[in-house]
């Protein structure tokens, strides 16, 4: 059975994969601000409070997990987001690498994908600005620390343009660095999907030391 931590284990992305890996009997530790925010027990769950941008924290949490999830977010409100991120996901990266753990997947963004070439989503103006500020550093943290990594077997998984709740399809494209979109000319995933994906990679591997991303 598989052992993992998922840090931000009660946000919009995070609670899809923890009822994810949970239905596949898989063993979490969920990382949380506030543990109260996670409704659901199960035998295989484990809420820990944490700062995660304590380094030497994430290296005690982490240890003896099979892979760590991080999908992180300072929050979409936060007026620091920009630099929150920047900050903090050094240091989780920094925290797992100490712990050992051998893998480390990103919930990632779609603003570093290509519509065409050397144009990416971030560049098209349609990102509202109330959330460049995520979107950004996200993608800044993939371009400038991520892709220089060769120490851990890290995966960076983009959604689609619009991630949305839908349903488990099962029913979806995967690609490397270009945005998919449908017949449409639509974007988007369900947040199921999503979560389904990222629990498959999680078990059988098939991206190392890259970005990757899904869609309809």
């Amino acid at each position: 059975m598989k052992k993992i931590v998922l840090i931000g284990a009660s946000g919009y992305v995070g609670s899809a994969i923890l009822n994810e890996a949970l239905n596949r009997g898989i063993k979490v530790t969920a990382v949380v601000r506030n543990p109260e925010s996670i409704k659901i027990s199960n035998a295989d769950l484990t809420i820990v409070q944490a700062d995660v941008s304590d380094a030497d924290k994430v290296a005690e949490i982490s240890k003896d997990a099979d892979a760590v999830i991080s999908a992180f977010n300072p929050g979409w409100t936060n007026p620091k987001i920009y630099e929150e991120t920047l900050k903090v996901y050094p240091l989780i990266l920094e925290g797992v690498k100490k712990a050992d753990v051998k893998r480390l997947l990103i919930v990632g963004g779609a603003g570093t994908l290509f519509v065409a070439p050397g144009l990416r989503v971030v560049d098209l103006g349609a990102i509202p600005a109330e959330i460049m500020g995520g979107v950004k550093s996200l993608g800044e943290f993939y371009l400038n620390t991520l892709v220089n990594e060769k120490d851990i077997d890290w995966v960076f998984f983009s959604p689609a343009g619009s991630l949305e709740p839908g349903e488990r399809t099962g029913n979806y494209r995967l690609d490397k660095d270009d945005l998919i979109v449908n017949d449409k000319g639509e974007s988007k995933i369900s947040v199921e999907d999503y979560a389904k994906t990222m629990v498959d990679e999680l078990e059988i591997p098939v991206h190392h030391k890259e970005r990757f991303t899904i869609g309809y």
